[in-house]
């Protein structure tokens, strides 16, 4: 996996090159610009979009589904998600299993979801619980130059850790691409001009935090008044009260 994750950053870095990145358009091998197509193909427009590299739009359609994904719980009065590197709230246990039954379930049979998340987070989860289980393990730092252990992956950016996803060994095994933090991950992907859908629970609660999640736009974002698996009723565990929402952004 190591050899896959320097192979495919040299790789990338040399269709960047061959493409002109900015000022040059992308073409496909048998000639055509994808830029003109991407609006009839939401997955090319996503990587255009996240700046990744492109060779064609017959990479790009194993790429099932669009949207990137996010959860996340959060805490007024400024949105707090973390404190000292845990959350700031006691234990939640049908909470944990709502972010675990998320992240776990493909919608796609024998493939599986990656969760995409920051340094700080991967070091925040527990060792013995290090990599989250049944799912595509990726971290992101430009520190580190081997994946931490357990990782499955190493990527320096959001946008390189998506185009790891269309390597021939990752595509065919992908199904939905989840973000779980940190707070820079976050903030960085709400401000992509790309679909997303966020998984919030919102904790009725004050606590206190040292990490917090941006305001979500809601000019860029709608609420959704329901979605399929998603309770619309009131939860409480051990006297702490939260919901759960999900907002989407369409671009």
């Amino acid at each position: 996996m190591t050899s896959l994750r320097k192979s495919r950053t040299h790789q990338s870095g040399q269709r960047l090159a061959d493409s002109g990145r900015r000022g040059v358009s992308k073409q496909e091998p048998g000639g055509g610009d994808c830029s003109s197509r991407a609006k009839t193909c939401p997955a090319l427009l996503l990587r255009l979009r996240l700046g990744t590299a492109l060779t064609s739009c017959c990479e790009v359609a194993a790429m099932r589904n669009p949207f990137l994904h996010a959860v996340v719980a959060v805490c007024p009065p400024n949105q707090g998600i973390g404190k000292e590197g845990s959350l700031p709230w006691p234990l939640l246990r049908n909470e944990f299993k709502h972010f675990q039954r998320l992240t776990m379930t493909p919608t796609v049979e024998d493939k599986k979801n990656v969760v995409i998340m920051g340094r700080k987070t991967w070091f925040s989860i527990p060792e013995k619980n290090r990599p989250l289980k049944e799912r595509i393990n990726i971290v992101l730092s430009k520190e580190l130059k081997e994946p931490p252990t357990g990782a499955h992956y190493l990527s320096k950016s959001l946008a390189e850790a998506i185009d790891l996803l269309e390597d021939p060994e990752l595509k065919d095994k992908v199904d939905l691409v989840w973000v779980i933090g940190g707070s820079s991950l976050y903030q960085e992907l709400m401000e992509k001009p790309v679909n997303q859908r966020w998984f919030v629970t919102r904790i009725l609660q004050e606590f206190e935090c040292d990490t917090y999640l941006p305001e979500i736009d809601l000019n860029s974002f709608r609420l959704l008044p329901e979605y399929p698996g998603i309770s619309p009723e009131l939860q409480e565990e051990n006297g702490v009260q939260y919901k759960f929402e999900v907002y989407e952004k369409i671009v």
